[in-house]
């Protein structure tokens, strides 16, 4: 894993994503959490390939700016860049353009975790 190093992934927006869906609004249109999923999601796929076994990363600050409305039916590409790498912790440039232009833009942290150790602290909460 190093500075600039990059992934993208394109979709297709369906009802299923949509604000009214979601429940973050009323419309029709590219809801802003299931934006933020799929930056998420670029960004952990950008990585995991090259994590240790027993670990993965998980996602601890998203700062997003969401542009412009999207339709169903539009592709969206999504794209995610590391801009700092500082132990365990990655930082990611993330970007989402549809088929008119960029829609949304901003940061993502994630920590790398060793996943057993994460699930047993996490559940321990249930005690």
């Amino acid at each position: 894993m190093q500075i600039g190093q990059r992934n993208q992934i394109i979709t297709k927006v369906k009802e299923s994503d949509t604000a009214k869906v979601f429940g973050s609004g009323e419309l029709e249109v590219l809801s802003t959490p299931r934006m933020i999923a799929l930056m998420e999601e670029c960004a952990y796929k950008c990585i995991s390939a090259d994590l240790e076994a027993g670990t993965t990363t998980v996602g601890t600050l998203m700062n997003v700016k969401h542009v412009s409305a999207t339709p169903v039916g539009m592709d969206v590409t999504v794209e995610a860049e590391i801009t700092e790498i500082d132990g365990r912790r990655v930082c990611f440039s993330v970007k989402a353009y549809d088929e008119a232009g960029l829609i949304g833009e901003g940061t993502h942290e994630r920590f790398i975790v060793y996943s057993e150790k994460f699930l047993t602290r996490t559940y321990s909460k249930l005690k």
